[in-house]
């Protein structure tokens, strides 16, 4: 059994960190404001000072927090994980971020005497709860050989895409997919709805067709149910988007989708929604059309 650092017990992070105490391992986390949830905390989850002092504690260290400027904060900053790093120790980042960036990291750590993975996940709360993530690796041979038992216990699919930052390279592909099939469903549905069909039955007899999505299955639903309670939030949406799009910049190229669907995510954040899930982009084409999706 390992001695892992866990820092960024979010949405995600904590099922994720949960998962890795049930399976026997000893989880300590950096301390904040807010009390350790409590469920952790009956599974032996133990807060220490800093993540200089969380890395002096552990073999492995896994992140996950929002974005690149966190990780960074996190791994480099006062008190960082770098301070306290043991030599060999397994850093993994879990969190969506910069895949450039992640290649510094990635070096910064290496230098120092340890090995780095990247990792991001998709899959949601519900991913995560039921150990059902989709993660997309990016590092060594050595490096995966090393993460992937661990990965195993909070994901289903692991796939080791390539070098440092590819697990990143992974994930913003990845958003772009999701972010446009979201506005597909949306515009579906809403033209259903707008043309006086039963909009529930519409959505059942797309998924049994082409059509057929995990975003029409869940997000489909949300929508039609009016749920917007975040799994994954727009806000965090938008940040992935902006990775797509500024990476799309250096490499010449042209993603007009996507750079419309972080107008629609804009446009619900201007009406207070970068907490809504990222299902509530129908919100902002409901509004264009001045018509809510309802079901008879």
């Amino acid at each position: 059994m390992s001695k892992i650092g866990f820092i960024g017990l979010g949405i995600m992070g904590r099922p994720m960190a949960g998962h890795l105490l049930n399976a026997g391992h000893t989880l300590v986390t950096v301390k904040r404001d807010k009390p350790l949830d409590a469920t952790l905390a009956d599974k032996g989850m133990r807060e220490l000072d800093s993540p200089a002092a969380v890395a002096e504690a552990s073999e492995v260290i896994i992140t996950m927090v929002p974005d690149t400027p966190d990780v960074e904060q996190v791994l480099f900053g006062d008190r960082g994980v770098i301070e306290g790093l043991q030599p060999g120790t397994l850093v993994i980042d879990m969190s969506s971020i910069a895949p450039l960036a992640t290649q510094q990291f990635a070096r910064r750590i290496h230098d120092a005497g340890g090995e780095y993975v990247d990792a991001p996940v998709s899959g949601g709360e519900g991913g995560a709860i039921n150990a059902a993530l989709t993660i997309m690796v990016g590092a060594t041979e050595e490096g995966f050989a090393r993460a992937r038992p661990l990965l195993e216990i909070m994901g289903k699919t692991i796939t080791h895409i390539g070098g440092h930052g590819d697990g990143q390279t992974c994930k913003v592909a990845n958003q772009i997919v999701v972010a446009l099939t979201i506005e597909a469903v949306s515009e579906g549905l809403l033209f259903a709805s707008r043309a006086g069909a039963d909009v529930a039955k519409v959505r059942e007899a797309l998924l049994g067709g082409l059509a057929q999505s995990k975003i029409l299955d869940v997000h489909g639903e949300r929508m039609i149910q009016r749920t917007f309670d975040p799994g994954f939030k727009i806000r965090l949406h938008q940040k992935d988007l902006n990775l797509a799009l500024e990476g799309a910049r250096s490499l010449n190229l042209a993603l007009p989708g996507t750079a419309n669907a972080q107008q629609l995510f804009q446009a619900c954040t201007a009406h207070d929604g970068g907490d809504w899930d990222h299902a509530g982009m129908v919100r902002a084409l409901e509004a264009l059309a001045d018509h809510e999706i309802t079901s008879k």
